[in-house]
């Protein structure tokens, strides 16, 4: 019988993935690390992670020698994100995944995911992925673009059928996701086999995929690409360092196109008609 999932529940820490980190030895695989408040949360591009304690999910999961080789480990970004798509979808949230993984409902951001791996050879030893899930926070920094919760989304729902929503329970939550995710754990993790439908599965979620949109090319900056926000919300963002940003690297129309074996963004430019490849950091939405 497969291995179910242990959850430890903390209640503060600096960061969830720097515990799992501090202790690896001394967990086991499929440990989860899950705590009610963040002082220090982490997210892609070195950002902060901001949650009001008690009203979200925050939380790590540690894989101890996932059978994946380097080369596949874009796999923990699709099994990660498509377990908070499905997880959501039972509670009749559709969302999408926005590239490499966030999770979007609409043009709303309700989760995050940082996935930190160390490789042994060409093989993964263990992974860490954090999540931070939105599940009842109802008011965010006026900062963020563009976030949503559970609550909010079903609270849209209700407000069409004129019923109420109070709040989730954040450990049925945790309880739910983890057995979705462990699901996708048993299939494509523990046994050498075939990623193709996991691409798929991916490929058939992914935000605005076949969509005209418009894009921002970090690569043509000066300096690189490091520095480039993930997401350019032009209704909101009067930052002036974000406005530069934007006449200085190259905006362009795009359409998703797919992905590349290792996981990379193909995105077609709809002015040149070229298909080009966009690792991370190397591209940013315009919202």
């Amino acid at each position: 019988m497969a291995k179910k999932h242990d959850i430890i529940w903390l209640q503060s820490v600096d960061s969830t993935n720097e515990e799992a980190k501090r202790h690896i030895s001394d967990i086991d695989n499929l440990s989860v690390l899950s705590a009610w408040e963040q002082t220090a949360g982490r997210g892609q591009r070195g950002n902060t992670w901001t949650s009001n304690a008690g009203e979200n999910l925050m939380f790590s999961i540690v894989l101890k020698s996932p059978v994946l080789t380097a080369e596949d480990h874009f796999a923990l970004n699709e099994i990660a994100s498509l377990s908070v798509a499905d997880f959501l979808s039972t509670y009749g949230i559709k969302a999408e995944i926005k590239w490499p993984n966030d999770i979007y409902v609409d043009e709303k951001k309700i989760c995050g995911v940082l996935i930190e791996n160390s490789f042994r050879g060409k093989s993964i030893s263990s992974s860490i992925i954090g999540i931070g899930l939105n599940i009842n926070q109802r008011n965010f920094n006026v900062n963020l673009p563009n976030p949503t919760s559970m609550v909010l989304c079903m609270q849209n729902q209700d407000d069409r059928s004129r019923h109420t929503t109070e709040s989730f329970d954040i450990k049925t939550c945790l309880e739910g996701f983890m057995n979705i995710f462990t699901s996708y754990h048993d299939r494509f993790l523990t046994t050498a086999c075939d990623l193709s439908p996991l691409r798929q599965l991916y490929l058939d979620s992914l935000w605005r995929s076949g969509k005209p949109s418009r894009f921002i090319d970090y690569t043509a900056l000066p300096s690189g690409h490091l520095d480039g926000p993930m997401n350019i919300c032009t209704g909101k963002d009067t930052d002036t360092s974000i406005t530069s940003t934007i006449r200085t690297a190259k905006e362009f129309p795009g359409i998703i196109r797919g992905l590349s074996s290792t996981g990379n963004l193909l995105v077609e430019n709809l002015t040149t008609g070229q298909l080009r490849e966009f690792g991370f950091k190397e591209i940013g939405y315009i919202l």
